[in-house]
Order: structure tokens, then C-alpha cells, then sequence
């Protein structure tokens, strides 16, 4: 066997990871969802880089943070003040932004030097699964004007970067009404919540996409909750960038506040 053919074997294609992120104030709290965090962390290959798609980057056209040192982004407003002196230093990764950029065919990718960093959608899981921020960590935007399909569909481009040691994490929420919130974290949550949750646990782990990507709001359960695309939309690049082989395992799921599903979906080799 020749040492190249030797070396393209050696590689491990890495999984993809949807991640319900929830509370923001979740970065500061142990509990069973961020020790379910650590665990992955702890137990997935550990990847070359990270692409992370939030829901919390929305742009004109698709962008990607091209900086040496992505800045921590505190892009909410109400919580204590321990939330805003996190920092999450995790390097950038020029050599990332370019290779997505070259695989993605279907949108021009550009480059942001400057503007962005990690936002919360980012830092705030993380900083569970890898503490040391050792890793380095670039992000997708998000272009809200495009449909569902083109979402999915970028999403399946990105499936090269797997083979390249790259962890794919896409940070939002399936169910994600801020208007129906309770802050009791122990509220019952509503019944539409929990039919729209389990509809889509039922289409994922039977890796049926098409009604995640073209059926999710004709229902009233649905509409409720995406009263907005962007905490839905990085399931769709998570969807896309998975493939037939891989094996669905909800590493944590339950409903918070009432109306926020906190579901986690690992697509694994």
C-alpha cells in the first residue's frame, strides 16, 4: 500500500453535532445539559477545527471570520455581569476559511477579517466541550433571505470538510419562541413545543430531511415554534452535512423556559 493510500485512510472523518444552546446563561451553569457538553467534548475525536454555523450571525450574502483571534462577542443585554467578562480565546483558522470557501460551490463565501467573532451561539457551548480553547474556531453566517433548500444544500458541501479533521457544529434551537418564554426554568413546557420536538426527533432519527426542509411551519405547532428561521436554520447545514452512513444519537434533549427545545443530534461515522 503506497504511504499516500496509507494516509488517506488514516484520517478520521470527523461527525457533525447539532446543539440546542438555550439560556445563554448556560455557559455558566453546571447542570445536565452542559456536563452533557463536556462529555462530547471528552469523547469525540478531537478535531483538527471547528465551523460553527449560530443562529446569531445573520448576514447579506455568506460570510466567514477570517481573524487570528476571533473576539468574544456578548450579543445579548439583561444578564449578570459574570456573563459578560467570559472570554473564549479560541484561535481562528485562516487555513479554514479558505478550505471552506473552496469546497462550498454554491454561494460565494467571503471573508471577514475584522467585523464579527464568536458569538454566544458559539462560545457558550464551547466553552463546555473544550474549556482550553486550544482549538481553533471559525464561523458560517448565516444569510436569512435565502430558503430552506439553499441552507440544506450548503450544508451538504460542506460535507468535504469532514475528511479534513473538521468537527461541523451548527448552534441554534428546534423549537425557539422568546414571546411565549417562561424564566422559570422549571416550567411545564406547552403542549406545541413538545409535538413540534417530537416530530422533528421523529424525521431526524429516520434521516427523513425532506419534511424538516420543506414541511416544518404548515403546522400550528410548527409556526409557533420558528416564529423566526434563525435558530432552526443551522439544523439544515447540520442535516446537509451529514450523509446516509452516519449513525443519529440525541445526546441531550427536554424543553426549557416552556418553549426552547435544548435537543442535541450527533451525527456520527
Amino acid at each position: 500500500m503506497s504511504y499516500l493510500k496509507r494516509l488517506m485512510l488514516s484520517k478520521t472523518k470527523m461527525p457533525v453535532l447539532f446543539i440546542g444552546h438555550g439560556n445563554p446563561m448556560n455557559a455558566l451553569a453546571t447542570n445536565h445539559f452542559t456536563e452533557s457538553l463536556a462529555k462530547l467534548g471528552q469523547e469525540l475525536p478531537k478535531p483538527k477545527a471547528i465551523l460553527c454555523i449560530s443562529a446569531h450571525w445573520l448576514t447579506e450574502g455568506s460570510w466567514l471570520t477570517n481573524m487570528e483571534f476571533p473576539r468574544t462577542i456578548h450579543d445579548f443585554y439583561g444578564f449578570p455581569q459574570p456573563l459578560f467578562d467570559i472570554q473564549y480565546n479560541a484561535p481562528g483558522s485562516h487555513w479554514l476559511a479558505l478550505l471552506t470557501q473552496k469546497v462550498v460551490k454554491k454561494q460565494p463565501l467571503q471573508l471577514d477579517d475584522h467585523a464579527w467573532g464568536l458569538d454566544h451561539g458559539t462560545w457558550s457551548v464551547l466553552r463546555h466541550m473544550y474549556p482550553k480553547a486550544d482549538i481553533p474556531v471559525v464561523q458560517l453566517s448565516i444569510d436569512p433571505t435565502q430558503s430552506f433548500d439553499f441552507h440544506y444544500e450548503l450544508g451538504q458541501q460542506l460535507q468535504a470538510l469532514r475528511e479534513e479533521g473538521v468537527l461541523i457544529i451548527g448552534s441554534g434551537n428546534i423549537v425557539h419562541n422568546l414571546k411565549t418564554i417562561s424564566w422559570d426554568t422549571k416550567a411545564k413546557p406547552f403542549d406545541w413545543a413538545i409535538e413540534f420536538d417530537q416530530w422533528a426527533k421523529s424525521k431526524i432519527e429516520t434521516k427523513d430531511f425532506a419534511p424538516l426542509i420543506h414541511d416544518s411551519k404548515k403546522s400550528e405547532s410548527g409556526r409557533l415554534s420558528i416564529p423566526t428561521d434563525d435558530h432552526y436554520i443551522p439544523l439544515l447545514y447540520v442535516l446537509g452535512a451529514s450523509n446516509s452512513e452516519d449513525a443519529v444519537q440525541f445526546t441531550y434533549e427536554g424543553i426549557e423556559n416552556a418553549s426552547i427545545s435544548m435537543r442535541t443530534a450527533l451525527f456520527q461515522p
